[in-house]
């Protein structure tokens, strides 16, 4: 009985897990969707040409810059183009994200009585890794919506046909950039669950409900912000790979590492930073926003229906 009753407990608190964590990356996309779509286009596009201007093609010249353009060229819905299917999959996204860290802590404490930075570290590294292979053809459709600049914005359903239609489902079609999907899902989070936990361990915690709020507020914020600084090279490399190619019909951006090698001969090394700034402003908040969802929901699940 004492066993039933462990087991009864265990798929509830991962019920539990999954709900806090879906509910967390609904609220979150919602709220940061318009940095998301600008740190696409910053990042997908590369050196102007001479004659840019004169052929009418838009160049971005930094986040504010793009907000602008993107306003006056395309309207305020432009801020949430490829909405749906961050929203289709965020919710499962953050659901597994949370559920397999959880899950997997006791798996890499290696005999440790408690968590260690290391296994904070190893479970977000896993949970962002399995989170990214899930996600991934989400993830190729969202970046083909964010990069059309048409002022008429083409219905998720109708770009998922037409990259499935051209390309198929394989790597070349839905799943292209999966390797820098799961390079950028694993790292970041490998630095955000290592950092927010290690940190919020060491600060000592406040009696003084508000004041313990803006504690974790802050070391979200920072767990956000240092995983943008480790992890954006990766993610120019999947915006270069999943967006649209240079030249039509040729194929430039093909492997992560060999993406990130073309950007640097290129265009430099500041060029494997390219949306550095909107990311952070998406991530900086939007990881705070996400633990802390996930943390108050999940503990008034527990208290409530446990």
């Amino acid at each position: 009985m004492a066993g039933q009753q462990h087991d009864i407990s265990h798929a509830k608190r991962a019920a539990f897990q999954v709900l806090a964590g879906g509910s967390a990356g609904f609220l979150e996309v919602c709220i940061m969707q318009p940095l998301d779509v600008v740190k696409t286009r910053i990042q997908i596009q590369a050196t102007p040409a001479p004659n840019a201007a004169a052929l009418g093609e838009v160049h971005y010249n930094g986040v504010f810059d793009c907000f602008a353009k993107m306003y006056r060229h395309e309207g305020i819905s432009s801020y949430w183009k490829g909405i749906m299917p961050p929203i289709l999959a965020e919710t499962p996204k953050r659901a597994i994200k949370f559920l397999v860290f959880e899950q997997t802590k006791p798996l890499f404490q290696f005999g440790s009585p408690t968590p260690t930075p290391l296994t904070f570290s190893l479970a977000g590294l896993t949970a962002g890794t399995l989170e990214a292979i899930a996600v991934n053809p989400f993830e190729v459709v969202k970046v083909a919506q964010q990069a059309d600049r048409q002022k008429k914005m083409l219905s998720t359903f109708a770009v998922a046909k037409g990259i499935i239609q051209q390309d198929g489902l394989g790597f070349s079609g839905l799943n292209k950039g999966i390797t820098a999907t799961m390079g950028r899902n694993g790292v970041f989070n490998m630095v955000y669950f290592g950092f927010y936990h290690s940190v919020k361990n060491v600060v000592p915690e406040y009696k003084e409900s508000h004041l313990e709020f803006l504690r974790k507020v802050t070391i979200g914020f920072l767990a956000g912000t240092l995983a943008c600084f480790v992890n954006i090279p990766f993610d120019v490399a999947k915006s270069r790979i999943q967006g649209p190619q240079p030249v039509p019909g040729q194929i430039k951006y093909r492997g992560t590492l060999s993406s990130m090698g073309i950007v640097y001969r290129e265009e430099g090394f500041r060029a494997l930073y390219k949306g550095l700034v909107p990311k952070i402003m998406r991530l900086g908040p939007g990881g705070a926003i996400l633990l802390l969802v996930f943390e108050y929901s999940y503990d008034y699940l527990l208290h409530n229906y446990s």
